[in-house]
């Protein structure tokens, strides 16, 4: 006899989570749902509705899943990655009546593997002959972001499960072909059924050695063993516990000086600036941290500065808008932009530029995309809350675990800020500052009216009253 009214399978993608599912499924009396939680759609990639639930009526009230899960016949749940529906997180973990199964694989063979699924569009196989395959070449950054983010995760889960006393059963992808370990998944569930066999319909798709996979391996070996981290692929830790931002910090090639970047802010001019000031480019800027190197720098850097710049609201909101949600090129969030424009509507071309897209059009679409920012802060949508568009107060505590900035810097006033951090460290003169630090300036000059800011400062009033803001113009 079951103790538990549902179950679900924290998962990522690329982790053996579909191979999981479908001998779940192979269990009389269990039922795994997919992923119907997903941003982009609900339980599988070409359904319409998950337990009569359609996709419009889980975004309008996420807990309807629930709710049909818990009374379906027999032991019901479904998959649940890091970038699903945030607002069912909490009910989910607080539910002692919801058996927790948390599935993980090395971080670096799941990067490989969604990589290379990216690249051949083959997310499941089970025909051989219908295998494709290919090669990818490894980016650190993305890398190092990508893991951040399992690891974040990781930590949420395993931390609320101490905290409330709780327990879920941990399974390896390595321990997925062991049929025991699937009978103890069925038996930690209340299931008496026992599996002679693992369902084998779903084949493994690329068997193949990391070596002959990644076009780069030796570089992505360098990268790895730069990360400093321990016991990669066990659980639930599979990593040191890093502030998530700290691969992020910049400093100076040999000034004692941190630059904490907000995203969404004049990032690109700091990073000029800090180069500049020791006579250097960008690419001499010291990055990529981890917490070890951190803290030797500091240690190393003495008299050391950390800062951070902050930018007015107005301008923030809409950078992120254009870098990231109406531009097509690389570096947009292509998955986000296509939910926000056939799921909110979102009045914005396939592609831009778009001739047909003119300053009435974008004040339109930014004002409509004001609108999602707001509840998507507010935990009233299904998808994440992104650095660009979290606040610049949350930024700064988030930086504060690690490196707390000496100064906070205005970008409206960047000279006198700078010159006064660079009187700090000894610097007698320093390179100059752009008149101009914010790309999309003159766009949002062209829709900029009361409207707008009255928009911005309803998503955004923590930051006007943190950092003192006024109307943009």
């Amino acid at each position: 006899m079951t103790q538990f009214d549902y179950f679900v399978v924290f998962a990522e993608m690329r982790t053996g989570s579909n191979f999981l599912e479908s001998n779940i499924n192979a269990f009389d009396g269990l039922a795994c749902h997919g992923e119907a939680y997903n941003p982009s759609f609900v339980g599988y990639p070409n359904g319409t509705k998950a337990l009569d639930v359609s996709l419009e009526e889980r975004n309008e009230d996420p807990l309807q899943i629930l709710t049909k899960v818990k009374a379906a016949d027999g032991l019901n749940g479904f998959r649940y990655f890091n970038d699903h529906d945030p607002r069912v997180l909490d009910p989910i973990m607080a539910d002692r009546k919801c058996a927790k199964v948390i599935l993980t694989r090395n971080p670096i063979e799941s990067y490989v593997s969604w990589k290379i699924a990216q690249s051949t569009g083959q997310w499941k196989l089970t025909d051989v002959k219908r295998l494709r395959e290919d090669t990818i070449s490894f980016n650190a950054d993305e890398f190092r972001e990508h893991i951040a983010k399992l690891q974040a995760f990781q930590v949420q889960l395993l931390n609320t499960l101490q905290k409330s006393g709780q327990t879920a059963f941990y399974v390896a992808y390595e321990d997925l072909q062991d049929v025991e370990v699937m009978n103890g998944i069925a038996a930690y569930l209340g299931v008496d059924e026992r599996l002679e066999a693992l369902d084998k319909s779903l084949k493994k798709q690329n068997p193949k050695p990391l070596s002959d996979k990644v076009d780069n391996f030796a570089e992505m070996e360098a990268a790895v063993a730069r990360l400093d981290r321990f016991n990669l692929n066990r659980t639930p830790n599979f990593e040191p516990r890093r502030g998530p931002a700290v691969p992020s910090y910049i400093a100076a090639p040999s000034s004692p000086l941190m630059f904490l970047p907000i995203k969404s802010g004049p990032i690109d001019a700091i990073k000029n600036w800090l180069a500049g000031l020791d006579d250097g480019q960008p690419k001499d800027l010291i990055s990529k941290f981890t917490q070890k190197s951190l803290r030797q720098w500091k240690r190393d850097a003495l008299g050391h500065r950390c800062f951070a710049v902050v930018r007015h609201p107005v301008a923030r909101a809409h950078a992120a808008f254009c870098s990231k949600i109406l531009s097509t090129e690389k570096g947009s969030y292509t998955e986000i932009r296509n939910v926000l424009r056939n799921q909110f509507k979102l009045p914005i071309p396939a592609t831009y530029p778009d001739p047909s897209y003119g300053m009435s059009e974008h004040r339109e679409a930014f004002l409509a995309y004001l609108k999602f920012i707001k509840s998507n802060l507010g935990g009233q949508t299904a998808m994440r809350v992104d650095a660009h568009w979290a606040t610049q107060s949350q930024a700064l505590q988030g930086f504060a675990e690690y490196a707390s900035p000496d100064l906070i810097l205005r970008e409206d006033r960047l000279e006198e800020d700078l010159a006064i951090l660079a009187s700090q460290v000894g610097k007698t003169t320093m390179p100059a500052i752009p008149e101009q630090t914010d790309q999309h300036a003159d766009m949002l000059n062209g829709i900029y009216d009361d409207d707008v800011e009255s928009a911005v400062y309803e998503v955004y009033q923590r930051d006007y009253i943190a950092f003192g803001y006024g109307p943009y113009a």
